[in-house]
């Protein structure tokens, strides 16, 4: 079904507004492309050469990338592993490389990728560079009837912004390491360079300390990364060209450093670690020189490990309310004039700056600490405004974004897509916009596991790569969603389970191979958005099953999205094409509701999405009647517009947290039909 509103789609897809053949489904757009209309055939012969001075990294590099190829062409190629003898420069793909490059901040990652008829080459100033083009090769592979081939093309392409990150939260929910690796494989595909892991929070603390044990022994419950794991995950990360950024939230949300040493603590009382999602209390005593002492001993482990050059100390979500609680801060911060804890918390990042600085790190922390007074050689992560990520750079801060990229919201794609770091409005000055170093998506887990954690991500998080790789006048939204429908394909095959894993679940929550009705169903609803899913009367701990309705179902639902697009064409237009598509979903969704039912009875659980199905058998019925009048030309008899819209009105109430998403395309058939 989804592959008929497909067909139609691409019939009603505008010109895209920049320059790039509509055959090359590259993403993140390139920033120039020209076909040169020559093709680069594939043959099992197929070899990688190297040459200049590119260091090891791109060796393995390019032997991943010549495994990839074969594993989707399959033609057994007879190169094995890539190594310095593999110079040839007449082999099949030519990698030129100048230099090998530092994984950092502002490193470049531009390349030349040039497709002839004889050879392709891959021309870069750093291995990095070409690590970029190897990935854009994978995405140029074509197939025509004689078999497979690159296009002729000649690219050129540099990123936009420096910092094109992603945050993976590992506390709410524990992610293993299988899914740190399958997440930084895929960031890679899309060109994406930094993986921020959010590391301690109340729930947990997961990394391994050998200096501070307690940490994890008491603050993970056995959900820990150990520092030999993070050595893993760096090295894995800097192969791709990815860094890691830590995180240790600080001076809240540190309830599982409390309960292993509650001698930090502003109050004195017994900590467990919280099983709730939220804001609390709980906060470090930063008035006791103990504490600094602790963070210096603790930091400077950490900075051991991890080698990039920032280190994120969170700073946000404090409520103030512990420290308010204990009169010796209280009498702390009466000595010294302060009338706000915000002013305590601004002291405490002056006093933590040192302790960075002598291990050679530079701050990081969420918007929160944007205060007056705060030393301006930190970097301002903005998650709650764009007002904070200007005001930063106004003032001279080095500043991220990540308002408008928290894809644990659920919000689509081109919500997404269409938030920019440097808008074309921006009354920043050139020198202020050159402070602005990109923006991160953020994946906080109070919602997700390691089963559905990648339906969150992906692909979603690919047009958000584009839009920090490609040129701002790269905002196609349906030529977008054109190229992620591709991508989406790729990252499977880089190992996300964004698309098997809901096959995987729909059959474990219908208790059967048969998930017909629930697979329609699920197609044209999404789980509740912003923290909606959160209200009730239903409290989400870490131990809630997260194997229900709105958990099987995903973000930005394609064929829900797609029928909307052709109801909105059809209004204007009376295709007879798209007329026919819509009567075909909107009988298929009133038939649907019988299956729907004996789903239930043989799997109770289901029994939460049963208004939603009812009411979709309902509206679409009601659709249909409004499609037999526009087709025929007639009028419907007075008030049925009116209880008409009664019924999509109720509609749209939720069920097992999920949401009907083709409720606005039935209504504007009832408003087109009762005009």
């Amino acid at each position: 079904m989804a592959r008929i509103l497909l067909i139609s789609m691409i019939l009603l897809l505008n010109v895209p507004s920049f320059s790039q053949d509509r055959t090359l489904d590259l993403m993140p757009v390139p920033r120039s492309v020209k076909p040169t209309g020559e093709k680069f055939r594939i043959k099992k012969s197929f070899t990688i050469g190297i040459s200049g001075h590119p260091g090891e990294r791109v060796y393995s590099e390019a032997t991943r990338s010549l495994r990839r190829l074969d594993n989707r062409m399959g033609f057994f190629f007879l190169q094995g592993m890539i190594t310095s003898k593999d110079s040839s420069r007449s082999a099949g793909l030519l990698i030129d490389v100048k230099r090998s490059a530092a994984v950092k901040l502002y490193e470049d990652e531009s390349y030349q990728l040039i497709s002839g008829s004889k050879q392709v080459r891959i021309v870069a100033n750093t291995d990095l560079g070409a690590i970029r083009g190897l990935e854009t090769l994978q995405q140029l592979i074509s197939v025509d009837d004689a078999g497979y081939y690159f296009p002729g093309v000649e690219i050129n392409d540099a990123p936009r912004f420096p910092w094109r990150g992603l945050l993976l939260d590992i506390t709410l929910h524990w992610m293993p390491m299988d899914v740190v690796k399958r997440t930084l494989d895929c960031m890679a595909s899309v060109k994406m360079n930094v993986l921020h892991l959010h590391l301690t929070e109340d729930q947990m603390f997961g990394i391994e300390s050998k200096v501070y044990p307690r940490l994890h022994e008491v603050g993970a419950e056995g959900n820990y990364y150990t520092q030999e794991n993070i050595k893993e995950i760096i090295a894995y990360a800097d192969q791709r060209g990815i860094r890691i950024i830590p995180e240790f939230d600080i001076p809240g949300q540190c309830t599982s450093w409390l309960k292993a040493y509650p001698e930090l603590a502003s109050v004195k009382r017994d900590y467990e670690l919280q099983r709730y999602f939220g804001v609390f209390d709980p906060a470090l005593d930063v008035t006791k020189d103990y504490t600094y002492k602790f963070l210096d001993t603790l930091f400077t482990e950490m900075a051991q490990l991890f080698p990039d050059e920032y280190f994120h100390i969170g700073g946000d979500e404090n409520t103030g309310k512990d420290w308010d609680r204990n009169p010796d801060i209280k009498a702390y911060m009466d000595s010294k004039g302060m009338t706000t804890y915000r002013e305590l918390e601004t002291e405490f990042i002056s006093r933590l700056l040192p302790i960075l600085k002598k291990n050679g790190k530079k701050m990081m922390g969420w918007d929160e600490i944007l205060r007056p007074g705060v030393p301006h050689d930190i970097m301002i992560q903005s998650w709650r405004g764009t007002e904070s990520l200007v005001e930063a750079a106004k003032n001279g801060y080095t500043s991220l974004l990540s308002t408008g990229y928290y894809i644990d919201l659920i919000q689509p794609a081109d919500f997404h897509y269409l938030v920019d770091p440097v808008p074309v409005n921006t009354i920043l000055t050139p020198e202020e916009q050159k402070l602005i170093v990109g923006g991160e998506a953020t994946m906080w887990t109070e919602h997700v596991t390691p089963e559905t954690v990648d339906s969150r991500i992906w692909p979603r998080t690919a047009a958000i790569a584009e839009r920090l790789w490609s040129d701002a006048s790269v905002t196609d939204v349906d030529e977008m969603y054109r190229r992620l429908d591709r991508i989406s394909l790729l990252l499977e095959g880089m190992g996300s389970t964004h698309l098997k894993n809901k096959e995987m679940l729909m059959r474990r929550l219908a208790d059967s191979y048969d998930t017909k009705a629930l697979e329609v169903l699920v197609d044209v609803i999404e789980p509740l958005k912003i923290y909606e899913r959160n209200a009730g009367d239903t409290m989400y701990t870490v131990f809630s099953p997260y194997t229900k309705i709105a958990d099987v179902a995903t973000p930005d639902q394609k064929v829900a999205r797609e029928f909307r697009n052709i109801v909105t064409t059809y209004c204007s237009t009376r295709d007879k094409k798209l007329e026919d598509i819509i009567i075909h979903h909107l009988k298929m969704w009133k038939d649907n509701s019988a299956g729907f039912r004996e789903a239930v009875r043989k799997s109770p659980v289901l029994a939460e999405a049963s208004i939603l199905s009812e009411n979709l058998a309902k509206i679409s019925e009601k659709g249909l009647q409004a499609v037999g009048y526009l087709k025929n030309g007639s009028k419907p008899p007075p008030g049925w517009k009116e209880k008409c819209l009664d019924l999509t009105e109720k509609a749209k109430e939720q069920g097992g947290r999920c949401e009907l998403q083709v409720v606005t395309a039935i209504e504007e058939l009832i408003e087109t039909a009762g005009r």
